[in-house]
């Protein structure tokens, strides 16, 4: 009786002495061994046909293409999907775990940060002074009317003015002292490399009203150091606009910079030595090792030393208000945090000093957004 594989297969040629194969065959047809024919003598031609018929089978299929095992796919089809049923309920309960857990911080945040953000709006937009406080006038509605009274007022703009630039010098001033430090902390040995790291971490934790008021000692025209030193005499720091803002600006570098030292001394421990050492034989100065490998490197370190810089330095208050006395003479020294305090509280209209915060508040989140996706363009080019 002729077996069926043997009619199902056609006739084969002449054979590769070489690999065994019939000649005129390509791989397709080895890969696939029920297209070739049977080598001569049939034998092994009717294992591989009989091999391709069972695996076809195995796969649900037979090699006329009918189902052999219908029964059983559709029972295991159908507990297929009860499994991925009872999964899909159980990664919808699942979904709401990590909110229960967030929910005892999100409280909090709401009640430190939304609802006073909140009511800043609000009283931005009434009349709201010391007549409405003590209920003497009615609180009405003024809608974008503080706005356009500030926005109106020349000295609005020129304490902006001078609020950007020296946030700025200071963002810049920070970053440059708190990296190139970082990097000598890579280069020096153990002890002075602890001196320096303790010197750095006792500036951050100084508060801002001790060390203004320490800096003010050092500058001062009668008993500070630093006159003596530099045979100033009795030289004012604070009575020029500039010297002023000078000093202050060193006060804000000295008590922000341990921040970014530390962030990026942490950051250039991890990049693998290899890397460093591979650039240092190609010749590469430091500076160039800096500028063209960790900074690719340390970009998302940067990104949140910067925006933290930002926000920090944006917002000064203490610094100007203890060493140029409440803004300088003549308020040459003001910054939109000092604008506000003393319109919402030395003159008493809150409202004005609400929409400046609501202002001030615009104009982080408008930069930390700009410089956030220009760095995000950046790695996408890259």
């Amino acid at each position: 009786m002729t077996d069926r594989t043997d009619r199902a297969v056609p006739a084969a040629g002449p054979t590769d002495h070489e690999h065994g194969t019939p000649v005129g065959t390509d791989d397709h047809d080895v890969r696939n061994p029920t297209a070739a024919g049977p080598e001569p003598g049939g034998g092994r031609g009717r294992v591989t046909g009989v091999a391709a018929l069972v695996e076809a089978s195995a796969g649900g299929r037979s090699a006329n293409g009918r189902s052999t095992g219908g029964r059983s796919t559709g029972a295991g089809s159908t507990k297929g999907r009860a499994v991925e049923g009872r999964r899909g309920g159980s990664r919808s309960r699942g979904g709401w775990t990590p909110w229960l857990y967030l929910a005892p911080a999100l409280v909090v945040l709401g009640g430190l940060l939304v609802y006073p953000i909140y009511q800043l709006g609000l009283i931005s937009f009434l009349q709201y002074t010391q007549a409405q406080v003590s209920g003497g006038q009615p609180t009405t509605f003024q809608g974008f009317g503080n706005y356009t009274t500030l926005f109106g007022d020349p000295e609005f703009w020129q304490v902006l003015l001078a609020t950007v630039l020296f946030a700025g010098a200071c963002v810049v001033s920070t970053l440059a002292v708190g990296c190139a430090l970082a990097v000598l902390l890579t280069r020096v040995r153990a002890l002075p490399r602890l001196a320096l790291m303790l010197a750095a971490l006792g500036a951050w934790a100084t508060p801002a009203i001790t060390g203004s008021t320490v800096w003010l000692f050092l500058f001062d025209p009668d008993f500070g150091p630093v006159n003596g030193v530099l045979g100033l005499g009795d030289h004012s720091w604070t009575y020029g606009r500039f010297s002023a803002f000078f000093l202050v600006l060193l006060e804000v570098v000295w008590c922000s910079f341990p921040f970014v030292m530390v962030t990026v001394y942490a950051g250039i421990r991890a990049v693998p030595t290899e890397v460093l050492e591979a650039a240092a034989l190609d010749g590469a100065s430091q500076w160039r090792i800096w500028r063209s490998v960790l900074t690719p490197i340390l970009r998302p370190i940067l990104t949140v030393v910067t925006i933290q810089s930002v926000i920090w330095d944006f917002k000064v208050f203490t610094q100007i208000y203890v060493m140029t006395n409440g803004g300088g003479i003549a308020g040459q020294n003001l910054v939109l945090n000092v604008y506000a305090y003393q319109k919402a509280f030395a003159s008493s209209e809150y409202s004005l000093g609400s929409a400046i915060g609501v202002i001030m508040l615009l104009i982080l989140l408008a930069i930390t957004l700009v410089y956030l996706r220009l760095l995000r363009r950046q790695g996408e080019e890259s």
